[in-house]
């Protein structure tokens, strides 16, 4: 599957301002500055469709991508702030987790949540923490390792076996892991073939 089209739709800060119509959305999230958008970027061939900044917190709002692929189907790709370091006020970041928390938790045209981690840092407190979470409440997702581009095969062997030991503490089996690079395009196909997977079983 390709995407053929992609426009942006709207950015909101409450549930009641996004989409209506109950088409499908795909989220992604992590740390702020793990490369959210410069992947969304990627998959979308869109270079500049999401804000990318070497500054964390760049993505303060939700925003929606309206997507159009060879298959036929319609569906957002919705990118999120990021959890975690920002350099914003305690308050803000308080109140990001709480309407991001609110869309993960009520938002019902979320279909798959695509959660990213750095390959680069061992494995981090929040996101295990956020992935435990979204196994209490049973929300789908997926876990995409970025910036693989940045080790060696081995480097990125001990990264790997690193994360998928310490999620072995609170999953099994373990969940479906993605390795990712924007520059490279590393994952593009293994990203849109899952989501075409999910479009094709609704």
């Amino acid at each position: 599957m390709n995407i053929i089209s992609a426009e942006f739709d709207r950015s909101s800060e409450r549930l009641n301002q996004c989409p209506e119509g109950g088409i499908p959305e795909y989220a992604f999230i992590g740390r702020s500055n793990v490369g959210k958008s410069s992947l969304l970027n990627m998959l979308t061939n869109k270079k500049g469709l999401a804000k990318t900044s070497s500054k964390p917190g760049k993505t303060r709002l939700i925003n929606h991508f309206l997507i159009g692929d060879d298959t036929g189907a319609t569906w957002y790709l919705v990118d999120l702030p990021g959890y975690g370091y920002a350099s914003v006020s305690k308050t803000q970041r308080e109140k990001w987790a709480i309407f991001i928390n609110h869309y993960i938790l009520k938002r019902d045209a979320l279909i798959n949540l695509f959660v990213l981690v750095d390959a680069r840092l061992e494995p981090q407190k929040n996101d295990i923490e956020f992935l435990t979470m979204l196994g209490e409440n049973e929300i789908p997702f997926s876990i995409v390792m970025t910036k693989i581009d940045k080790l060696t095969k081995n480097e990125l062997r001990k990264s790997q076996e690193a994360f998928k030991r310490e999620i072995s503490n609170y999953w099994d089996p373990l969940p479906e892991i993605i390795l990712s690079s924007a520059e490279k395009k590393t994952g593009k196909d293994e990203l849109l073939n899952r989501i075409n997977e999910i479009n094709q079983s609704l």
